[in-house]
């Protein structure tokens, strides 16, 4: 089932220039998995006019937030509202290019390969035209608004 750039503002927290996804291409409820595009244009975030490109490094923010949206199916399945996840540890991540080129479309990867107390460890893959170019294992905690006030001070607004 696609999900468009509109609906996945009602899944996760992020907004504006920070939403680099453009829409999911599939998810699985079952497997935990998630598939998603972002194409690479001049008012990304990280776009540098000096490469004409966004970094590679930047296909992890894309691989966080897959994860965030897949959260947010999650909780929407179960009517619940969305929350807010950290980036606990990325004890992997291998790229295979320096950065994505303007014009071109990332796809991502992500699948929830352990939960244990609503800590979650995926595993992520990018990819440029079906060729895998950026992998890595991520390790995220969900949080409730309480207790993301509680550890922000209440300094960071959705």
């Amino acid at each position: 089932m696609v999900i468009e750039q509109e609906e996945m503002l009602t899944l996760m927290p992020h907004k504006g220039k920070m939403l680099l996804l453009d829409r999911v291409l599939e998810y699985n409820s079952n497997t935990h998995s998630l598939r998603a595009e972002y194409r690479i244009t001049g008012n990304c975030l990280f776009y540098d006019p000096a490469t004409d490109g966004v970094p590679a490094w930047a296909g992890f923010e894309c691989m966080a937030q897959a994860i965030s949206v897949l959260t947010g199916i999650r909780k929407r399945e179960r009517g619940e509202k969305p929350t807010i996840g950290f980036i606990l540890s990325v004890p992997s991540m291998r790229m295979e290019i320096p950065l994505f080129k303007n014009g071109s479309t990332v796809q991502v990867y992500i699948e929830e390969t352990d939960c244990t107390n609503m800590i979650y460890s995926f595993d992520t893959a990018a990819f440029l035209e079906n060729k895998k170019v950026m992998e890595g294992n991520m390790m995220v905690m969900e949080v409730s608004d309480e207790k993301f006030n509680e550890l922000t001070g209440g300094a960071f607004l959705r």
